[in-house]
């Protein structure tokens, strides 16, 4: 394991400096298990075979889209030991002075609301390393950003994780890595690539680089 370097790892966000994380748009967040601990089950035939934690994972995200009002479902993928979703922000709940949208399509790309039960990163699309920011939680807020969605969702997921873990009388341990990882989607070329890249993960599952054996 890669040793803790002061010189290269903040214990900051290190977010786009100056982006406004509410703003309409396409977001593509993956998030991983503490230790990249196998938590959500494992792929077995090139699919995604989710245990009960991974369920709890899976319908989380889905809630969201009743929870946050800005919030629209797309292609997202729960995986053994972390997950990738394409979050949608729309305009239901506009703020005062919110000037940038991405280069999308009127119907976002026609709304890709796809559930899939699979994968993670692989080579397949080719995402610059330097394109991957990990992104620090801020508290909920009327108007959901980015980091509200995100410090939800893990909160949600770990807290109900943890109940099954005590019902067990076992430890469960820290859930969740410290932050997340987003990459904010500016064309339609790319997101055709991130979301195919997502779907396609249970295949490539093996080559991607948050495999254990």
């Amino acid at each position: 394991m890669t040793k803790f370097n002061p010189n290269k790892h903040h214990r900051r966000s290190i977010r786009h400096k100056g982006y406004d994380y509410s703003q309409l748009g396409l977001y593509f967040i993956t998030t991983n298990c503490q230790n990249n601990i196998y938590r959500f089950g494992d792929v077995e035939n090139e699919e995604m075979k989710l245990n009960e934690y991974g369920k709890i994972a899976h319908e989380e995200w889905i809630k969201l889209a009743d929870r946050f009002p800005n919030f629209e479902l797309d292609t997202f993928q729960i995986m053994p030991n972390h997950m990738h979703g394409i979050i949608s922000l729309t305009n239901i709940n506009p703020v005062v002075g919110a000037g940038f949208t991405p280069a999308l399509s009127n119907n976002n790309f026609n709304n890709r609301a796809t559930a899939i039960n699979g994968t993670g990163f692989t080579p397949a699309i080719s995402l610059n390393q330097n394109d991957l920011r990990a992104t620090a939680r801020v508290a909920p807020t009327a108007t959901a950003t980015i980091g509200d969605i995100i410090c939800a969702y893990k909160s949600l997921v770990a807290n109900a994780c943890l109940d099954i873990y005590k019902s067990k009388n076992e430890q469960m341990g820290k859930f969740w890595q410290r932050d997340y990882y987003d990459i904010i989607i500016r064309n339609e070329q790319s997101y055709l690539q991130i979301s195919n890249y997502i779907e396609n993960n249970p295949k490539n599952w093996k080559k991607d680089k948050f495999y254990r054996k």
